[in-house]
């Protein structure tokens, strides 16, 4: 099959399956912002997916990953985050911050607490709540820290 190559491009959809010493793949940019840019051709590096695959960890593990990050999914978990991240709080005052029922609070603390990321203690008849470890602060302040990239 003859094969279309200007500037070092293959302009056409034929099969290039035996295409050989290819050293530079180039990749179409496309019109619209909205679509992924893709390969021209396909050639994969066997190694590197090989690799990547020895070292995912197993499904269960990548399962309860997106579970975490589906917590941080709701913009009332994410204030609550926020709100306890250097205080403790009460459940009435994450109510009244955030101009709620404390029956609401307390339904998004418990999806939060079942995620481990918070953490309570009890004084008396009164419950505060703040963030569990310091790795939860950093996942927390590492998207805002990149959200924020956008506005500044």
């Amino acid at each position: 099959m003859a094969r279309e190559l200007k500037n070092g491009i293959i302009s056409n959809d034929k099969d290039v399956n035996d295409l050989i010493n290819v050293d530079e793949i180039e990749v179409c940019v496309l019109e619209n912002e909205t679509d992924i840019e893709v390969c021209d051709i396909q050639k994969t590096n066997d190694k590197l997916v090989e690799e990547i695959k020895r070292s995912i960890p197993r499904n269960e593990v990548l399962d309860d990953l997106s579970e975490l990050f589906k917590v941080f999914g709701d913009i009332t978990r994410i204030k609550i985050i926020y709100a306890i991240k250097d205080n403790e709080m009460c459940v009435c005052d994450i109510a009244k911050f955030l101009g709620m029922s404390q029956s609401a609070i307390s339904h998004q603390l418990r999806v939060i607490k079942k995620a481990r990321l918070v953490k309570y203690r009890r004084e008396g008849k009164t419950v505060y709540y703040s963030l569990d470890d310091e790795h939860v602060n950093k996942i927390f302040e590492f998207g805002l820290s990149h959200v924020n990239e956008m506005y500044y």
